[in-house]
């Protein structure tokens, strides 16, 4: 039998007050809090709470505060990447990002989701003693690969994929994958051209 867990990285419908995944969220909260009151200078301390709180972290990495994410564990993040302010990760599914990957300020990632059918997303029961309400959620990862710019105020979707090189336009809702060597903008986010091709 799955655990909570496994169903939850597997796409399928998941106990989202599980006690394992209430205490990645509790970590979570514990060292976003710690992280984004600890002074911008000291990269050292900074450090240590990022690879604590994420699953893989790499070199030249800069995350601007505030930032909040769900779990954390689930995030894994490249080389040579800036998040700028205010960014939310909700990483229920697996959030990985690349080498050389720009996001710009509010940007908000979602691997959770739920179903559009009421009936499939009511409450199930509630955790009175966690004060934790089970909707039925699942997540899909979102993957954002290398060369990638994510504009601003930019929202990103459960299951989407964004190609190498490819640039998302300030304001987008991206809804599904998008190829790589693209510029895409718009709600819901499309191509509107290559990234060679002039204008």
């Amino acid at each position: 039998m799955k655990t909570e867990l496994q169903k939850c990285l597997s796409g399928e419908t998941f106990n989202t007050s599980n006690e394992e995944i209430q205490n990645f969220i509790h970590s979570a909260r514990r060292l976003t809090k710690i992280y984004n009151t600890t002074p911008s200078t000291d990269s050292k301390k900074r450090h240590e709470i990022l690879s604590e709180l994420f699953e893989k972290k790499g070199d030249n990495v800069n995350i601007d505060t505030p930032f909040y994410c769900d779990y954390g564990r689930h995030i894994s993040i490249g080389n040579n990447v800036i998040i700028n302010i205010n960014c939310t990760f909700v990483d229920c599914n697996k959030i990985e990002i690349g080498n050389n990957v720009l996001i710009a300020s509010n940007v908000q990632i979602y691997t959770a989701t739920h179903s559009p059918d009421v009936n499939e997303r009511l409450i199930e029961n509630w955790n009175y003693e966690s004060g934790t309400p089970y909707f039925k959620t699942y997540a899909l990862p979102v993957k954002i690969e290398d060369n990638v710019w994510i504009g601003g105020g930019v929202i990103i979707l459960s299951g989407v994929t964004i190609g190498k090189n490819s640039v998302i336009g300030a304001g987008s809702i991206v809804t599904k994958s998008i190829p790589e060597d693209c510029v895409a903008v718009g709600n819901p986010c499309r191509v509107i051209r290559k990234i060679n091709e002039k204008k």
